[in-house]
């Protein structure tokens, strides 16, 4: 365990001295997660459309790197790149709902196979700790099941809910961090 000695000298006493705006982004971040978890289907609205002018300012970028190398060899990977960015993007951005249950299939997907694969790793390996591993594995595939039980309702709000949930985490980071600091 690291002794507050220790600590003192790790972080910078700037740092420590503006605790308070850790706390207050910490508190921020938890309330934007309540309100995504309350507000799951804009909340997954504004998720795809987020995503989907990201990646059409991907596409952007990727023609001008086509347009850069000319016609070096990576000339029609780039192009390649930017067609795709740019119609994925606008697809999210014209059809939002549509994305977002489509990004939900894929995503609880990945949940149950993840899950079953880690129960079977932490099975076949059995490692110390393994009975973790087949828990964590139980809930994602759980998790994964649930969502396809519900499909494609659960598209409309499961992504806004995943996002708020990770917001109020992260939220609940910075306090903890900013409480740590306070304490130095």
């Amino acid at each position: 365990m690291i002794s507050d000695i220790q600590m003192l000298i790790q972080i910078p006493h700037e740092l420590a001295q503006n605790w308070g705006w850790f706390l207050a982004l910490g508190i921020s971040l938890t309330i934007l997660g309540l309100a995504a978890v309350v507000r799951s289907f804009a909340a997954t609205v504004a998720s795809m459309l987020f995503f989907g002018w990201l990646l059409v300012a991907a596409a952007g970028v990727e023609l001008a790197q086509a347009v850069m190398v000319g016609h070096w060899a990576g000339f029609f990977q780039h192009a390649l790149a930017a067609v795709l960015f740019g119609v994925a993007g606008l697809l999210m951005i014209v059809k939002p709902r549509l994305s977002a249950e489509a990004l939900t299939l894929f995503m609880a997907s990945f949940f149950l196979v993840g899950g079953l694969v880690q129960i079977v790793v932490a099975v076949a390996l059995a490692f110390p700790g393994w009975g973790w591993l087949v828990a964590d594995g139980a809930l994602t595939a759980a998790l994964g099941l649930l969502v396809v039980a519900e499909w494609p309702i659960s598209g409309l709000w499961a992504i806004g809910l995943f996002v708020g949930i990770d917001l109020i985490l992260f939220g609940f980071d910075w306090i903890g961090f900013a409480i740590g600091l306070r304490a130095l």
